[in-house]
């Protein structure tokens, strides 16, 4: 398993923006299909997007397409998710988590896929 560690959490307005980061502590990140997740108060974890280890196009939860986007620095060894046009129902902890496994289509949505978590960041969005 590789240790993760998100930052980049925080309070911000209707409209706005925030990046997220997930960092890595080993070069072996860039071989893992990393997923972002994000459970709201009362609510179940939910799938917000991945990028696969075979770098093929991000794929997303419906109501963050357009809005969201997920990148990854492989110097770095650190995933992004760029998060616009931000709306309160957004507001949720969101965590990282990696896989060495490949996770095709609807397989990449199953939190039980991926074996490496980070701690979690808080996102608040409210006027």
């Amino acid at each position: 398993q590789v240790q993760l560690v998100e930052s980049g959490g925080g309070f911000v307005r209707p409209g706005g923006s925030l990046r997220l980061a997930c960092a890595a502590s080993e070069s072996t990140f860039r071989y893992h299909s990393v997923a972002w997740f994000r459970e709201a108060p009362g609510k179940d974890r939910e799938f917000v997007g991945v990028i696969r280890y075979s770098g093929d196009i991000p794929s997303y939860k419906d109501s963050v397409k357009g809005r969201f986007i997920i990148s990854r620095d492989v110097d770095k060894n650190t995933v992004y998710l760029q998060m616009n046009s931000l709306v309160p129902e957004d507001t949720a902890v969101y965590y990282c988590a990696a896989t060495l496994d490949w996770v095709p289509g609807t397989q990449a949505m199953e939190s039980q896929r991926y074996q490496s978590w980070g701690q979690g960041t808080q996102v608040t969005v409210s006027s």
